[in-house]
């Protein structure tokens, strides 16, 4: 993944996950696959970020999660948001919306 593509997913990352985890319970490689999927490849999560981020969201009370299996039988830790983590989400969203908007009027504007 460039610098760059990495720069933007370490500042977005925990509102990605929680955005793809408020869609229903997921475990990581799930999420991991979702959030390639639906940003058509740009981004590629690597365990090292994910699993991380998904232990600190854990521990911070914005996920939950239990052992269960999968499709393949397999057991694996399925998240789904918190009502605390529900409305992180809505905030960082909000925030975002706005950042990306005031980005966008300055991009926009004449020489």
């Amino acid at each position: 993944m460039s610098d760059e593509r990495a720069a933007i997913l370490k500042g977005t990352l925990d509102m990605l996950i929680l955005k793809v985890v408020a869609l229903g319970p997921s475990h990581g490689y799930a999420i991991s696959q979702r959030i390639q999927q639906i940003s058509k490849d740009y981004f590629h999560l690597q365990e090292g970020s994910l699993y991380p981020a998904l232990y600190r969201l854990e521990n911070r009370g914005l996920l939950e999660a239990e052992w269960r299996a999968t499709d393949t039988g397999r057991e694996a830790k399925f998240y789904k948001l918190t009502k605390k983590g529900r409305k992180r989400l809505e905030t960082e969203m909000e925030s975002w919306e706005r950042m990306t908007e005031a980005v966008a009027l300055i991009l926009r504007t004449a020489e």
